[in-house]
């Protein structure tokens, strides 16, 4: 169905949300209707931030506020929607609009099949209503169990449109761009050259997949690489865990700048831990650039001041290649927790393959290796 008549039925004028591929158009009516406008539209840190944004709406207005997510941003929304949103709390009505990946009988990435077989469950165990949206779903449908949801609504419930692959439709695909110009995936080469044989951790979206082909094209094995395929915004704690117990070896984490602000306080941990063997790479490109490229405010932020604010003794920030590699020689040999933020383009390559090896065997390979040290 084509957006606007969703978003016409439901007929909020406020919406919150963390892109995802699968709502794309609903991304993109949003941006171009709206942009970000924190009257209207603002894109979030994370799921959960997104309930609390659209609980203030409601207490401000009185009117329903719209969240829309990736399904595995669930997760993230059961503490609100069971201790906030509940009618049994505070009853504040929320419409979801979920993606839904890993939907039980279509193919997709290990990381969403487990996540989309309980989709459904956990939304009626947090007693969210759902209704599932198919690209044969006709708007008059649609339109009814809207009317059907509004008593709910009106008594507090929350409820919730999942929506299949392909269900909706909006007439333009928006381009998200920035000036820089260092390319997310030639950053990924420089810093696996760097780190050599040190055990790197990859954080959720392209830069894994990047740097799982260029190991390929390198004739390399992929022993040295944990690929944090899904739980977006852990790959930094997961990394912090490495080098904590093992500290005979130097461990990067190669992050996004969307993956950070999810769960940006992993940041003080590691800062207040100060492991010194830990280089923590920040690729900024300001955008969700996995999903679809729409826009993060980290394109506003100065993140290595926030990092040293965190107790990072050391941040850098860089724009260039030259600069990126000087970066990466001192990291290498400075034994001190360092912070790098690379500003990187928009993009990525249109023929960019995905991992040929399962979550389980990454994991095997990467702990054998390990072991070494």
């Amino acid at each position: 169905m084509m957006v606007e008549n969703l978003l016409r039925n439901i007929g909020s004028d406020f919406f919150t949300g963390v892109p995802d591929s699968q709502l794309r158009p609903l991304c993109d009516c949003l941006m171009d209707t709206y942009g970000i406008d924190p009257q209207h539209h603002i894109i979030a840190a994370n799921e959960g931030s997104c309930a609390g944004l659209a609980a203030g709406y409601h207490l401000a207005t009185g009117k329903i506020p719209v969240v829309y997510m990736q399904n595995s941003g669930e997760g993230n929304i059961i503490n609100p929607a069971a201790s906030l949103l509940s009618d049994r709390v505070y009853g504040i009505p929320v419409v979801f609009i979920i993606g839904w990946r890993g939907e039980p009988g279509v193919h997709d990435e290990p990381q969403h099949v487990y996540q989309g077989e309980v989709t459904l469950k956990l939304l009626e165990d947090m007693d969210i209503r759902p209704f599932v949206i198919g690209q044969e779903t006709p708007d008059d449908e649609v339109s009814a169990v809207m009317e059907s949801f509004r008593p709910l609504l009106a008594a507090g419930k929350s409820v919730a449109f999942v929506v299949r692959k392909g269900a909706l439709s909006y007439s333009k695909k928006l381009a998200y761009q920035n000036s820089h110009t260092i390319h997310r995936e030639e950053a990924v080469r420089h810093i696996a050259c760097a780190a050599g044989t040190d055990p790197v951790v990859s954080t959720t979206g392209k830069a894994s997949r990047e740097l799982f082909e260029i190991r390929e094209c390198s004739g390399q094995g992929h022993q040295y690489d944990f690929l944090t395929v899904g739980s977006m915004g852990h790959a930094s704690s997961i990394a912090l865990g490495i080098a904590l117990h093992k500290p005979g070896t130097t461990v990067w984490c190669i992050d996004g700048d969307g993956a950070m602000l999810m769960h940006m306080g992993a940041l003080a941990v590691i800062g207040a831990n100060k492991p010194r063997n830990l280089i923590h790479i920040v690729i900024n490109n300001g955008a969700h650039e996995t999903v679809g490229g729409m826009p993060t405010v980290a394109g506003q932020l100065d993140l290595t001041a926030i990092a040293r604010a965190c107790g990072y003794p050391c941040a850098v920030r860089v724009n260039t290649v030259d600069a990126l590699d000087t970066a990466l020689r001192e990291a290498s040999k400075r034994n001190e927790l360092t912070f790098l933020e690379v500003l990187c383009a928009n993009g990525a390559r249109a023929d960019l393959g995905r991992p040929t090896t399962t979550a389980q065997e990454n994991k095997r390979v990467f702990m054998e290796y390990l072991k070494e040290y």
